[in-house]
C-alpha cells in the first residue's frame, strides 16, 4: 500500500520522448507554460532534426493542456495531423520536426526516486531562472550598446518567467516610450505601443512598486480598463526601472492566453532583473545621449561652420557674406569687434579664400611689441643700424611679400609710426631702418582693433588718413552674449576638441552647465570661454562638466534687471547712438525721434558729460 502511494506521488503530466534521437526521455510538465525548441533556454531541448530554436509550448489554464505554436513556421503534427494548436488528451502522439512524443495525463516514474517530484521541479525552475539571471549579468559586463541591453534583458527574463513577450518602457520627459519589444522567439514585436496596458503601465509610473496581476480580464482593479479589455490581457508582471532614486522606466512582461502564469517568485526574479538593469542602462543611456549630442553637433558644425568658425546668427552670417565679398579682391580690410570674438580667425579666413593663399600669412600684434623696435618689426633693419643690431633682417612687410599682413591691435600703433606706415600702404615701399633704399613689397594688409579709432581720431590719437586707408570695409564681430545659441554649439566644439587633445574622460557638460553657459555674458568671449573649458577638462574629475567647474556660480550670472530699468537703459543707449550719427545735434535728433528735445537734454544730463560729437544745436 505504502509503495502504491509512493508511485502516485510521483504521477504527474509528462511527455515521453519515443522518437530514435531521445527515446524513453521523460519530461515532466510542472509549469503553466513548458517551452520545446531545439536552444538551450527551452524547458524541453529537442536534439532532434526539423526542431525549430523555439518550436511549441505546452500551456496549462487550470483545466486543460493544450499545444501551441511558437515559430509560425516550423511543423506541428498531433495524431498525425498538422495543428496550430491544438488541445492534448491522454496518448497523443505528438511530432515536432523528427522528434516524436506522447502525452501523459498520469506518467508513473518505473520506479521510486528515479522520476523528480514536484518540490525539486520548482527548485529547478529557480534554479534556471537564476542561471538566467547570472547569464544577464554576465552580457551587461560586456555590452554598451543600450538596444542590445535592453533585448538581452527582455530574452533572458522571458525565458525565465514563461512570459510569452516582453517591452522596456522608458520615460522621456515623464512621457512612456517603448524602447524595446521581443517575443518568446527573441524576435523585435513591430507596433509595440499597442499591445501595452496604459493602465497597468500607469499604475507602476504612479506607485513605483513591482505589480502582478494574475488575470487582468477578471481583476476588479482593472476590469473598467478599456486597454486590458480590448487586449484581452491575462497574466503580466510589471517592475520599475530605478535610477539615483528616480523612475526611469519599467519591465512589462507578459501573457495574453495564460491567466494566473506568474507566481510571486517571478515577480522577485524580475525584480532583480530590474535593478541589474538600472544599474547598467544609467551609463549606457547616458553614453548614447553623449553619442546623440556629438552627432548632433557633427551635423551643427556642417550647417553652421565657415572654415575655423562657427556661427550661424544673423550677424555672424553677414559676417561670412562679406568675407566671401572682400576675399579674392585685393581691398583692405578692417576688422572691429571686443577682444576674443575670433579677428585673426576672420583675418586667416579672408587670406584663405584669397588670390594669395599659397602666399605667407604674417601676424604682428600692435601692442606687444615696445615702441622703439616697432619699426624694425615692420620694416627691417640693417646690421649695427642701432645698439643690438647684429645682422640685417627683413621686417614683416619684406617676410608677407606676395602674402597678407595682418596688423593686430593697430589702435595701439604710435602715431610717430602711423605716418610711417601710411606711407607704406600707399606706396608699397619700405625702408629697413638704417638704410636708404626703398624695397618694393607686394602685399595685402588686413587690421584689427578692439577700439573705436572714431573716438580715436577725435581725441588725436590716431590719424584720420590712415583709418580710412585702413578701414576701406569694415567687418564688425559680434560678441558672443548676442550669438543666441552659437555661444552652446562653440561650447560643445570646444570641449570635444580639447578632450581629444589632453586624452581627458569628460564627455560633455550638465544640463545646469549648458543653461549656465547660455546665460553667462562672457565679456572675454570666445578666448574666455576656450579657456574656462581648458581648465574644466584638467580639473574636472567627472564626464561631465557642471556649472561649478566652469566657474559659473549664480552670483556670476548677470542680475536679471526690473523691466522699467531694461526699458530705460535701452531708451538711453538708443538715444545716444542717434545722437552720435547726429553729430551730437540734439534738435536734429529729438526730431528723428519725435520727441521733445528736453528728453535728450535729460539723458545727456545723466550721462555727465558733453554730446558724443562735439555738434551743438542745429542753425
Amino acid at each position: 500500500m505504502g509503495e502504491s502511494l509512493a508511485c502516485y506521488s510521483l504521477a504527474m503530466p509528462c511527455l515521453r520522448w519515443i522518437g530514435p534521437a531521445g527515446r524513453g526521455r521523460l519530461f515532466p510538465i510542472y509549469k503553466s507554460i513548458t517551452t520545446l525548441g531545439a536552444a538551450g533556454g527551452n524547458d524541453i531541448t529537442l536534439e532532434a532534426r526539423g526542431a525549430a530554436p523555439y518550436h511549441a509550448q505546452v500551456v496549462f489554464d487550470g483545466r486543460d493542456f493544450a499545444l501551441d505554436e511558437v515559430d509560425p513556421v516550423a511543423e506541428i503534427q498531433v495524431n498525425g495531423k498538422r495543428k496550430r494548436r491544438a488541445r492534448l488528451s491522454h496518448n497523443d502522439h505528438v511530432h515536432l520536426g523528427e522528434a516524436e512524443l506522447v502525452f501523459s495525463l498520469l506518467e508513473e516514474a518505473e520506479a521510486p526516486g528515479q522520476s523528480p517530484v514536484r518540490g525539486e521541479d520548482v527548485a529547478q525552475a529557480e534554479l534556471t531562472g537564476i542561471r538566467k539571471l547570472y547569464q544577464f549579468s554576465e552580457r551587461l559586463l560586456v555590452t554598451r550598446d543600450v538596444q542590445n541591453l535592453l533585448e538581452a534583458l527582455l530574452d533572458g527574463a522571458i525565458e525565465a518567467t514563461g512570459a510569452d513577450k516582453g517591452f522596456v518602457v522608458l520615460l522621456r520627459d515623464g512621457r512612456p516610450e517603448v524602447r524595446a519589444a521581443r517575443n518568446l522567439r527573441q524576435e523585435n514585436i513591430p507596433d509595440a505601443v499597442r499591445q501595452l496596458s496604459d493602465s497597468i503601465v500607469a499604475r507602476v509610473v504612479e506607485s513605483r512598486r513591482p505589480l502582478i496581476v494574475a488575470d487582468a480580464v477578471n481583476e476588479p482593479s482593472f476590469k473598467g480598463s478599456a486597454s486590458v479589455m480590448n487586449l484581452r490581457v491575462c497574466s503580466v508582471l510589471c517592475a520599475p526601472l530605478i535610477q539615483g532614486g528616480d523612475l526611469s522606466g519599467l519591465i512589462y512582461l507578459g501573457n495574453d492566453r495564460v491567466a494566473h502564469l506568474f507566481d510571486p517568485r517571478g515577480l522577485d526574479l524580475l525584480s532583480v532583473f530590474a535593478g541589474l538593469a538600472s544599474l547598467v542602462l544609467q551609463n549606457a543611456l547616458l553614453l548614447e545621449t553623449l553619442r546623440s549630442d556629438n552627432a548632433e553637433l557633427e551635423k551643427k558644425l556642417k550647417s553652421q561652420r565657415f572654415g575655423e568658425i562657427i556661427g550661424s546668427c544673423p550677424s555672424m552670417l553677414e559676417v561670412f557674406r562679406k568675407v566671401q565679398k572682400v576675399a579674392p579682391t585685393d581691398i583692405s580690410v578692417l576688422i572691429t569687434g571686443e577682444t576674443g570674438t575670433g579677428k585673426e580667425l576672420i583675418a586667416r579666413e579672408i587670406h584663405q579664400r584669397s588670390s594669395r593663399r599659397d602666399g605667407p600669412f604674417v601676424v604682428i600684434n600692435c601692442g606687444a611689441i615696445p615702441e622703439n623696435l616697432m619699426e624694425s618689426e615692420l620694416f627691417g633693419h640693417v646690421r649695427g643700424s642701432f645698439t643690438g643690431a647684429v645682422a640685417t633682417r627683413p621686417g614683416k612687410f619684406q617676410v608677407a611679400d606676395k602674402g597678407t599682413l595682418f596688423l593686430d591691435e593697430i589702435g595701439e600703433l604710435p602715431l610717430a609710426l602711423q605716418v610711417k606706415l601710411l606711407r607704406a600702404l600707399q606706396e608699397r615701399v619700405v625702408t629697413k631702418v638704417g638704410d636708404s633704399k626703398p624695397e618694393r613689397v607686394d602685399i595685402r594688409v588686413i587690421a584689427a582693433t578692439n577700439r573705436e579709432l572714431e573716438e580715436e581720431i577725435r581725441k588725436g590719437a590716431f590719424r584720420e588718413d590712415l583709418y580710412y586707408r585702413l578701414n576701406v570695409v569694415n567687418i564688425f564681430l559680434p560678441p558672443i552674449r548676442e550669438r543666441a545659441d552659437d555661444v552652446l554649439v562653440l561650447a560643445r566644439y570646444l570641449l570635444q576638441k580639447y578632450a581629444a587633445e589632453m586624452g581627458s574622460a569628460v564627455r560633455g557638460f550638465t544640463p545646469n552647465a549648458l543653461i549656465a553657459v547660455r546665460k553667462y555674458d562672457w565679456p572675454g568671449n570666445v578666448r574666455q570661454l576656450e579657456n574656462r573649458i581648458k581648465k574644466a577638462l584638467v580639473l574636472c574629475d567627472k564626464t561631465l562638466v557642471g556649472p561649478e567647474d566652469l566657474d559659473l556660480h549664480p552670483d556670476t550670472l548677470q542680475a536679471i534687471a526690473p523691466l522699467d530699468k531694461a526699458k530705460e537703459d535701452f531708451q538711453r543707449r538708443y538715444i545716444l547712438e542717434v545722437l552720435e550719427r547726429n553729430n551730437g545735434n540734439r534738435t536734429k535728433t529729438a526730431r528723428d525721434l519725435g520727441v521733445d528735445p528736453r528728453t535728450i537734454f535729460r539723458y545727456l544730463e545723466k550721462e555727465g558729460g558733453p554730446p558724443p560729437g562735439g555738434g551743438g544745436e542745429e542753425d
